[in-house]
Formats: C-alpha cells, sequence, structure tokens
C-alpha cells in the first residue's frame, strides 16, 4: 500500500506541472483501441492508471506497455454492464489509491443496421454496455469524486451520437444518450468541483469494427473502410482528449468534418436533414462508400 501511494504521489507531481491537477485515473475498455491509446497517453502525461477491461489479459498487456514507457498502472477485470462489477471496480481502485481523479467511461461496442431490421436483442446488447455502461460508471464514481473534492469524468461518445449517420440508429442512439448525460452532468456538478468532457470522434483507424453487428452488407463494408482509411489513428483521438481535459471542455470533437456537420445541424437543422435524406434517396451509399475509401469521413 505504501508503496503504490508513494507512486500516486510522484504522478501528481508530474501531472500538476502539466497543468492537469490529476494523478490517478480509471479507463474502462483499456485493453485494445481507444482505451489502450487513452491509458497510455495519460500515462505519459503523468497518471497512474487503472486498466479495467472485460478481458483481464488485454488490461494486463495495456499495463506492461505503461510500464515499459516508465510509468505506473493496475489491470482489473470489468463487466461495464454489471453494476456490481463497476462498483467492485471502483472499490478496487479507491482501495489502493485513496482517491480517482480522473474517470473514463470508454467501454463500447459498434452494432449498426436499419430500424425495424435489428434484432431487439441486438439493441438491448448495445443499450446494456454503450449507454447504461456510461450510466453505471458515473453512478458509482460521482459520490466518491464529491467526497473527495472534485474530479474529472470522460465520457466517450461518438460524432454518430451528434450527426446521426443513417444505417446506424442501434450505434447513434446510444451514443446520443451519453452525449446528453454528459451535458446534464455538465450543470448538475458544476458547484461540485467535478467537471465532465464528452469525447465524440468520427472515424479513425481502431478495432472497433471486429465483432460489429450489422443487418446489410453495405454498412460492413462502409464502416470498414471508414475506419481503415481514416486519417486519424487512436493515439491522436487520445491527445486531443488530453488537451481537452487539461481545459476543461465539454465537447471533444477531433475531427474538421464531424465538426463541420454538427455545426451545419445546429445552425441550419432542415437544410442538414434534409439534405441527408435527399443524398440517402439518391443512391448516397456510393457516394459514402467513396468518401470512407478516400478517408473523407
Amino acid at each position: 500500500m505504501t508503496k503504490k501511494r508513494n507512486v500516486l504521489e510522484k504522478s501528481k507531481t508530474v501531472s500538476m506541472v502539466s497543468d492537469m491537477n490529476i494523478s490517478s485515473m480509471v479507463v474502462t475498455g483499456a485493453g485494445s483501441g481507444l482505451g489502450r491509446s487513452i491509458s497510455l497517453v495519460f500515462a505519459r502525461a503523468g497518471c497512474v492508471v487503472g486498466a479495467a477491461d472485460i478481458n483481464l489479459a488485454t488490461a494486463e498487456e495495456t499495463v506492461r506497455l505503461i510500464k515499459e514507457a516508465g510509468g505506473n498502472a493496475l489491470a482489473f477485470h470489468v463487466d461495464v454492464s454489471d453494476p456490481v462489477s463497476v462498483e467492485k471496480m471502483a472499490t478496487y481502485f479507491y482501495q489502493e489509491w485513496g482517491r480517482v481523479d480522473l474517470m473514463v467511461n470508454n467501454a463500447g461496442i459498434a452494432n449498426v443496421g436499419l430500424v425495424g431490421e435489428v434484432t431487439p436483442d441486438d439493441w438491448k446488447q448495445i443499450i446494456d454496455i454503450n449507454q447504461l455502461g456510461m450510466i453505471y460508471g458515473c453512478h458509482t464514481f460521482i459520490p466518491r469524486m464529491k467526497k473527495q473534492g472534485g474530479g474529472h469524468i470522460v465520457n466517450v461518445a461518438s460524432a454518430g451520437g451528434l450527426i446521426c449517420l443513417p444505417q446506424m440508429s442501434p450505434y447513434n442512439v446510444s451514443k446520443a444518450a451519453v452525449i446528453a448525460l454528459s451535458e446534464t452532468l455538465k450543470q448538475e456538478l458544476a458547484s461540485f468541483n467535478i467537471h465532465i468532457t464528452v469525447l465524440c470522434p468520427s472515424f479513425f483507424k481502431t478495432n472497433l469494427t471486429d465483432e460489429m453487428k450489422y443487418t446489410d452488407k453495405f454498412q460492413l463494408e462502409f464502416t470498414g473502410a471508414a475506419f481503415n482509411n481514416a486519417r486519424i489513428t487512436s493515439d491522436m483521438v487520445a491527445e486531443s482528449l488530453l488537451k481537452a481535459v487539461r481545459k476543461r471542455k465539454l465537447y471533444c470533437i477531433p475531427q474538421f468534418p464531424a465538426k463541420s456537420l454538427w455545426f451545419l445541424k445546429r445552425m441550419m437543422p432542415s437544410v442538414y436533414h434534409g439534405g441527408m435524406a435527399l443524398v440517402y434517396r439518391s443512391g448516397g451509399e456510393r457516394l459514402a462508400l467513396w468518401l470512407a475509401k478516400k478517408g473523407l469521413v
């Protein structure tokens, strides 16, 4: 226990120099993809990392990579769709460190498809993980952060929750809920010195599609092309998040195309929705696939 607390104090010194005032963090879904990148980027900034994942072996691999880079981390098995498991995770890290300054609710899956074709079971699965998983994380860590006098919560959503592209309804719905949750918490927690950031990337190079469920072959082809040809990596998204956390921003939208579409949707919603519907009716799948292959989505 003493050794771990000394590690925490050392990390706190480094991170305060970087103006984050964050020494300890927990990341769900830390075993791969964006969660691993966030863990590594923040570890380099001086945070001791709790790498949590439903796959303990991959979480331990993230810990190994952090330690090889000179950082400090602990691994933990968690199923974010189970509130009891999330509570055990919080208890473990608070017992180890005494406090958690940053909670990153990152774990998620990708199910896409058309309404009426996506099965109820698939709807339930994505809501259990992407939506309720975030709620359980916030429900569990917010009271502890209030007690310790402050903290920061990052909820990983998606540009899909902002711009709502067609044929992605389960994913869009689950991520839009995360954005709404984060916006609400921004107001509720302001007087408790707890800051909120919602991360909304669009497509970037990651492994999110490895176990993705879909209802049409185009959806698999489009998302595969979009992720594989993206001009931004998970490390770059994590670096954008680090900057947003330092500045205590509510929204972190790393890519310009997503920012532009979100701006158009807010300023001229009728034009945005009408235009998107027109493109979709006019054989937009071919255009979307071409853009994806060019890394322009």
